[in-house]
């Protein structure tokens, strides 16, 4: 009988291997590691211009010094990108809080930002409130008068059980390595957005009815213990709201003695002093600062982005949260400018501005410039910040869109890179281990598939935009700094922003150089 041939196979083809110029990463890293001016970018702008709250003075002082020396370098369209409407600038100059008695005993918290001071020194009886909702409001009426408010409860004292500060060893990288299957259903999105307007409502009532009962000031725990104080926002940056009462967060171990006290049945007076002050009358827009270095030739209107935020909260001097970021993006910038490149993509520093109050700079940048969803019609999801929104479809994108090749973002403290997510993108995750195998010998060897959120890479990616956080080692950044009055500049290691300025630099390089941009992930979908 007659046997019928066998069909043909058809061979996958052997994946293409990724380039890498290693010629170019090696002067990248001789200009990296043996020419560094990454802590000189640090030290001016947490030493000399300080913590850099949103619209506040010292921010207007980074853009003008990081423009300055975007223009030393000789990059290109070198300017400050506003966005509308953010708020008031707000800055203090002084706090302290006294309790008064036999001897004088200084207790140590400092202000939450946008409330106002106090106008000198206020003496008052402590009394301790707690409201969790709009109807407990109603047993303080008529009883807050000349009161000093203590907020809440007492925290015990939890004993840490492991190092403060802590590097990716081999056991914890592989964990990274885990993809855990998201399980989020509508109902629990709705319940956070519920949730989430219910805290916004409560607290600009609250504002407004301490100011309405006279009280003098309030008091709140810091949120860590060991004498940290962490401490963000409080009353209203915004015209028009009540900006509440003087408020102060208190580190633990002077709060717990207090509510103690009060519950002991005995008589708390309290002297108070804060110095604050808006330094706008009305709504301000805020700004970022952009740079670039041209592409050349056909590809030149592409774009690849790096970037990090440069405002912070105003207690420390904002080093790790996020002067590191801010000084390894311009020194990845300077590097690459210091070695002459003519890139084929142009490559884009941006330094964002009302990152802590919900990546309001880069959302709005992205918004602008390549893709935004419509405007929800429903109340509450239009009374949240555009970052917390769901996408409502479909996705109007423009002209840049399809310019962009990637953007590579740092914000996790100054720990140096361990490697990237790739934020789901399987496609890129053997280019970016290409690109890492030159830095493997300083620690950079790790990609894994899942997402990392909470800072401005997710502006991108929220679009379907390929938008990239790096794997970073977090020293004592969610142990003592993050948010904290310690986030200063003895908490920064210089060796590691060294490394992580050259791995940016040289994967700005190779997003701009390769031939293809960067894959992308399928474009998302507006919620059902």
């Amino acid at each position: 009988m007659t046997v019928a041939a066998p069909l043909p196979v058809a061979l996958a083809a052997p994946a293409a291997v990724e380039p890498v110029d290693l010629e170019m990463v090696t002067r990248i890293r001789a200009e990296a590691f043996h020419n560094s001016q990454v802590m000189d970018h640090l030290t001016h702008l947490t030493e000399n211009i300080g913590p850099r709250l949103t619209n506040s003075p010292q921010m207007a002082a980074a853009n003008a010094w990081s423009r300055g020396k975007f223009n030393e370098w000789g990059l290109s369209n070198v300017h400050d990108d506003a966005f509308p409407a953010f708020g008031r600038g707000w800055e203090f100059t002084h706090a302290s809080v006294e309790m008064l008695g036999d001897r004088v005993l200084p207790l140590h918290a400092l202000p939450k930002a946008w409330t106002p001071g106090t106008d000198g020194s206020v003496e008052g009886e402590l009394v301790q409130v707690e409201i969790k909702k709009l109807a407990d409001l109603d047993k303080y009426k008529g009883k807050l008068a000349g009161k000093v408010l203590l907020l809440g409860d007492a925290r015990a004292y939890k004993r840490g059980t492991e190092a403060d500060s802590h590097r990716h060893d081999a056991t914890s990288l592989e964990g990274l390595q885990q993809f855990t299957i998201p399980a989020t259903a509508a109902a629990d999105r709705d319940k956070r957005l519920r949730e989430y307007n219910e805290r916004q409502e409560l607290a600009r009532k609250t504002n407004e009815f301490f100011v309405a009962e006279g009280a003098l000031a309030a008091i709140s725990l810091s949120s860590w213990d060991n004498g940290i104080i962490r401490v963000a926002g409080g009353g209203s940056r915004k015209a028009g709201e009540s900006a509440g009462i003087p408020e102060l967060t208190m580190i633990t171990e002077h709060f717990n003695p207090l509510v103690r006290a009060l519950q002991a049945g005995e008589t708390v007076k309290l002297r108070i002093r804060v110095d604050a002050r808006f330094t706008d009358e009305g709504d301000q827009p805020g700004y970022n600062t952009l740079a670039e270095i041209p592409g050349s030739g056909a590809k030149a209107g592409e774009i690849v982005m790096i970037g990090a935020h440069m405002d912070s909260w105003h207690t420390g001097t904002g080093a790790a949260d996020n002067g590191a970021g801010v000084a390894v993006a311009m020194e990845a910038m300077r590097i690459l400018k210091a070695l002459g490149v003519k890139p084929r993509r142009t490559i884009r520093v941006a330094l964002w501005s009302g990152e802590e109050q919900g990546l309001i700079g880069s959302q709005d940048y992205v918004a602008r410039n390549f893709a935004h969803f419509p405007e929800p019609t429903d109340p509450a999801q239009l009374a949240l910040p555009a970052s917390l929104r769901e996408p409502t479809g479909p996705l109007r994108k423009l002209r840049d869109y399809d310019r962009l090749s990637a953007y590579f973002n740092m914000d996790n403290g100054s720990g140096r890179f361990r490697g990237i997510y790739a934020q789901e993108n399987l496609a890129v995750m053997p280019i970016f281990e290409a690109w890492l195998k030159p830095f493997n010998d300083v620690g950079a060897t790790t990609v894994v598939t899942r997402n990392t959120g909470s800072t401005d890479h997710i502006a991108f990616d929220r679009v379907g935009l390929p938008g990239f956080q790096f794997i970073q080692d977090r020293l004592d950044y969610f142990s003592n700094v993050h948010h904290t009055h310690l986030d200063t500049w003895d908490h920064i290691e210089a060796e590691d922003l060294k490394q992580a300025a050259a791995v940016m630099a040289s994967f700005a390089w190779h997003a701009a150089m390769r031939e293809e941009k960067l894959p992308r992930k399928p474009e998302p979908k507006p919620a059902p």
